[in-house]
């Protein structure tokens, strides 16, 4: 299958190494931002067509799909662009910025009978996906309370500073906390959708004396109808990259944690224990190679079966009720308040 890829900063590299290393997958072209992103692509694929125009790249009959690596503002633009001209996308995560944006970008999809797949790849890692499927086989009974906590080192600034524009990045909570709400959601699947959640935050001074438009430091509560209910915490103020989970069921546990100097390392430790329903002790569950680099190797390996099949990995409707999510946090955030989820 030929791909497109739509970006080159730092993350677009990454996605461009493993669609060359995905089987049955071909990088057929580039289209790139800036005249630095275009000199790097042209310099590792130098027999690889490599476009400033990403209409160039969309009009190319022979590109069957499209890989969307480009900041937040832009998913829904070139999104339903690249669905209307006919490609299957696979789209980073965030969706997009507002919940009208997901709903034109799956409106996109209906239309022109492609797959639209959103970027969620921690399903798919060895570590964080095996949660789900320790769940779904019983080994802790009932979810009840899960807690993600993220401790890492700032934000890169992203290509012309765009992760520190809220107008291009939306929020902080639509980085990596998307990741997390989606995780969560997704190991509750059984218990339906979140009813409500709180949020609370803060920054601290920067260095340039600026005010930060947005919290280093985050943590919300959500709840089930049920009376289960999640916390998910991230520190943008601390340093290397430090990934915990717990989920705890009416029969057992989960926990699990990933450290690293940085996020994207290959060289990570982790690990993965279990106390299983009926046993006295947890247990030390063994792993693959966990981290988002080889997460995105895995989804850039699957998701030419998932075109194939004309079905989703993640589907645009899952999706959006991450960024519904996301932005009712946003909102508690800005408010004090708790804030009801209607999806």
């Amino acid at each position: 299958m030929q791909f497109g890829l739509i970006g080159y900063g730092l993350w677009g590299k990454h996605h461009a190494e493993a669609i060359v290393k995905a089987p049955g997958a071909e990088l057929a072209a580039i289209a790139c931002q800036s005249e630095a992103t275009e000199k790097a692509a042209r310099e590792r694929f130098p027999d690889i067509p490599v476009h400033r125009d990403i209409g160039a790249l969309l009009a190319d009959a022979s590109i069957e799909a499209v890989d969307i690596v480009v900041p937040n503002h832009l998913h829904e633009e070139i999104g339903v662009a690249a669905l209307n001209a006919g490609k299957h996308v696979l789209l980073e995560k965030p969706m997009a910025l507002s919940v009208a944006a997901c709903d034109r970008l799956n409106a996109a999809a209906m239309a022109s009978g492609k797959v639209l797949t959103i970027g969620h790849e921690f399903r798919l890692s060895t570590q964080w996906g095996r949660i789900r499927t320790l769940i779904e086989e019983g080994a802790i009974g009932s979810p009840l309370y899960a807690m993600v906590s993220l401790s890492r080192f700032p934000y890169r600034q992203g290509s012309g500073g765009w992760r520190y524009d809220r107008e291009r990045v939306g929020s902080w909570i639509l980085e990596e906390p998307v990741h997390f709400f989606d995780s969560v959601m997704w190991y509750f699947a059984e218990l339906g959708d979140p009813d409500r959640l709180v949020a609370f935050g803060n920054s601290r001074p920067r260095p340039d004396g600026g005010g930060a438009s947005m919290a280093d430091n985050f943590t919300t509560v959500m709840h089930w109808p049920g009376g289960q209910y999640a916390v998910i915490s991230q520190s943008l103020a601390a340093f290397e990259h430090h990934h915990v989970m717990e989920v705890v069921g009416t029969e057992g546990a989960i926990r699990t944690w990933w450290s690293g100097a940085e996020d994207r390392t290959r060289e990570p430790s982790f690990e993965l224990k279990v106390k299983r329903a009926g046993a006295e002790k947890a247990e030390i569950v063994e792993l693959g190679a966990s981290g988002e680099l080889f997460e995105l190797d895995e989804e850039l390996r699957l998701v030419i079966d998932a075109f194939k099949a004309g079905r989703p990995m993640v589907s645009g409707e899952e999706a959006r009720k991450r960024i519904l999510v996301c932005l009712a946090a946003e909102q508690s955030l800005a408010e004090g308040r708790e804030v009801p989820l209607r999806f």
